[in-house]
């Protein structure tokens, strides 16, 4: 198909996309489809793939058989292998090195042309080559053929390919690094006859380069096809493909190998039909760890490292205070002689300062950040006068708030509201009492709890801080803007509600807003990663998108260790994810893979956005490595892969594009991007039709 038709019908598409610039009413993941600015440095190839070449051939009906002995599906099978071996994410083959013969042009003179004389003229030694074959097998004499398009059944011998002239040819003939053999054929186990296959065998096991051969059955064994299978298809090939697609990946490293292919494709069609067809992939000597497939997508991330643990450096304003941290105590620190204590977890951690005869300062929860050293300011000033009843049960309330279980929450609960019911003015015992509910999910108590603290100590700013950030959690944005507001209006240097501010003002989308409150949570704790995501999105959705990538990099660094050994680290994340499409509620793991998938996905579309199509397509594949079922990074990642193939001229992208925009739809046909994705469908799929003729 010339180059130009492509352009044509791909700029059809992009006016899809186009239209788009405004993202519809409450749609959070948002997505830009106006043109990108000057381009970056795309993302450098994860794997390396050798050169490839391919020969696929497929035949259903024959040119000289009976009406019954005629296939179904063998040039569907043929189709399908050509799109998964040509993907991006399959085999990764150019289109221009694959050659198909399917119908009428599976002669055998053709056949012998790209056997005997294209592949071994073109393949070299550091190369990749594949073959395949679906079509009727046939034992002749005692001697096994593959039939061309033109066979004759009364000339067999004459008008067949023989399978051992075949197995010579890539033997000896063809010169590659890995070479790749997949026949789905009746009788296709049958390389050789049987007076010759030991001789045959040994041949191909001494083969210098590396062979793999996947065979649809036995010797003796049928092939079989039906419409069952993807609308029509080899059974055999059918698992080919799915495997290819990923499912043979086992080891979840984006690699699909020859020997994951051959267990993947041999365990499921011998189940599926009941032990009488059986792969076989004995023959020959190959490299298991042969590369066939490679699907970045389908890599598990790997496992994140310890947290780096952080420093609080207490300082007071008077001799002998005794400084706890979690209810234990750490050490005193005296005026003017600061107490540093490293180590300490990243995650929110309850302190304390007390001094006998006065008020203590706390406790409140400070923010350890990894590797960073933040400073922690006690003032003792009041004369103590709480009833001591109070302060007995607040302390014991404390103490098991701190242990952080379902059981012991409950029992802090009964302790808080004692001391409330002993001092009805202890704003600290408020404060505690709706974080507890808070960590239960019980919110509507909690809110209580909360709006009491403040009732009582309309100053209380950490009470304020805590209130906004549930209500953020809950997704009345109004209402926690302005709660945080009077925070930062009073304290210029609350790093944790400037945070906070920065999610509330991006989720109402106010995004010039949103990125000073984040810069100025970045000023004050530079290792809240965090804040340099929700400063990214900011700058990703006001077009700022080198700017943007910069801000996202840095948070996947800053972020990048197992989040559940960290306490309390990012609380305030679960409930704005339920404007993402993500569930409402998630254990501590899996919001630190949510949010990294999101970051991924933020960069794709950055990228994009840039022109930097390979690079978005890097990014967008690591989104789905930490969420599969994430539909706007599938959508993102198949605009990206349209866009290569319209800038790059280039029909491989369409293939996986194709494959994105179909799981968009298939997560949630719901979604506007749905929409959108089915009319790409459309499109590619005239233009496949039309490039495959």
């Amino acid at each position: 198909m010339r180059l130009s038709c492509l352009f044509a019908i791909l700029a059809v598409v992009a006016t899809v996309a186009a239209a788009q610039t405004t993202p519809p009413e409450k749609q959070q993941r948002d997505l830009k489809y106006e043109s990108g600015a000057p381009p970056a440095q795309p993302a450098a190839a994860a794997v390396s793939i050798p050169r490839s070449y391919a020969l696929v051939i497929g035949i259903a009906n024959y040119k000289l058989l009976a009406a019954k002995d005629q296939l179904q599906f063998s040039e569907r099978d043929a189709e399908s292998i050509y799109s998964i071996l040509i993907s991006p994410e399959g085999g990764n083959f150019h289109a221009e090195n694959v050659h198909k013969l399917t119908g009428a042009r599976a002669t055998l003179a053709n056949v012998r042309h790209e056997l005997e004389e294209w592949l071994p003229a073109t393949a070299h030694s550091d190369d990749r080559v594949l073959i395949y074959f679906a079509g009727h097998g046939f034992v002749f004499d005692g001697r096994a053929y593959l039939a061309p398009y033109d066979l004759d059944p009364t000339k067999i011998a004459a008008t067949g390919y023989p399978m051992d002239t075949l197995g010579s040819v890539i033997g000896s003939r063809i010169k590659a690094k890995w070479k790749v053999l997949i026949t789905d054929a009746c009788h296709s186990g049958a390389i050789a006859p049987e007076a010759d296959r030991a001789a045959v065998s040994r041949s191909l096991l001494d083969l210098s380069s590396s062979l793999f051969s996947l065979t649809a059955s036995r010797d003796r064994e049928r092939s079989f096809e039906s419409a069952d299978w993807g609308g029509g298809h080899g059974i055999f090939t059918y698992y080919v493909v799915k495997g290819l697609e990923g499912a043979a990946d086992e080891s979840h490293d984006g690699i699909v190998t020859a020997d994951e292919l051959a267990e993947y494709v041999r365990r499921n069609v011998r189940e599926v039909t009941n032990g009488q067809q059986n792969p076989t992939s004995e023959r020959g000597s190959f490299d298991p760890n042969m590369l066939l497939a490679y699907l970045p997508s389908g890599a598990a991330p790997a496992a994140p490292p310890r947290p780096k643990d952080g420093t609080l450096v207490f300082e007071t304003n008077m001799d002998g205070v005794e400084v706890f941290v979690d209810g234990k105590s750490a050490g005193v620190v005296n005026k003017g002689t600061p107490l540093r204590l490293p180590g300490l977890l990243p995650g929110a951690h309850t302190v304390k300062g007390v001094h006998l005869g006065y008020e203590p300062d706390g406790p409140r929860e400070e923010t350890v950040y990894p590797g960073q050293e933040s400073t922690v300011t006690l003032k003792i000033l009041i004369a103590r006068r709480r009833p001591r009843a109070a302060v007995e049960q607040f302390d014991k309330g404390l103490e098991l708030y701190n242990k952080g279980t379902p059981e012991n929450y409950r029992k802090a609960i009964e302790c808080f509201q004692a001391a409330l019911a002993a001092d009805a003015n202890y704003s600290q015992a408020a404060l505690y009492l709706g974080r507890v509910y808070r960590d239960l999910f019980q919110e509507d108590e909690a809110e209580k709890s909360l709006r009491r603290a403040i009732e009582i100590d309309p100053d209380y700013l950490e009470a304020r801080s805590t209130l906004g950030g549930m209500l953020l959690d809950r997704g009345a944005l109004d209402e926690s803007v302005r709660q945080l507001n009077t925070v930062v209006e009073r304290d210029q240097k609350d790093a944790f509600a400037w945070y906070l501010l920065a999610q509330a003002l991006r989720m109402k989308e106010l995004y010039p807003d949103a990125i000073e409150a984040a810069h100025n949570a970045i000023r004050l704790t530079p290792n809240n990663a965090e804040a340099h995501f929700w400063l990214a999105e900011s700058l990703r959705l006001s077009g700022k998108y080198a700017e943007a990538t910069d801000s996202y990099r840095q948070y996947l660094q800053l972020s990048d260790f197992d989040s559940h050994l960290a306490g309390k680290m990012n609380y305030y994340v679960l409930g704005y994810l339920i404007g993402f499409g993500k569930k409402k509620r998630a254990a501590q793991r899996d919001v630190w893979r949510d949010l990294r998938s999101l970051a991924y996905f933020g960069l794709c579309d950055a990228e994009r956005m840039r022109n930097q199509f390979d690079s978005a397509i890097a990014y967008c594949q690591k989104s789905l490595s930490y969420d599969v079922s994430d539909p706007f990074a599938h959508f993102g990642l198949a605009l990206a892969y349209t866009s290569k193939a319209q800038a790059s001229g280039t029909i491989e992208p369409l293939i996986p594009a194709r494959k994105h925009f179909s799981e968009t739809i298939a997560i949630n046909p719901d979604m506007p991007e749905s929409d959108r994705a089915k009319k790409y469908i459309a499109r590619i799929d005239t233009l496949l039709a039309s490039a495959s003729k």
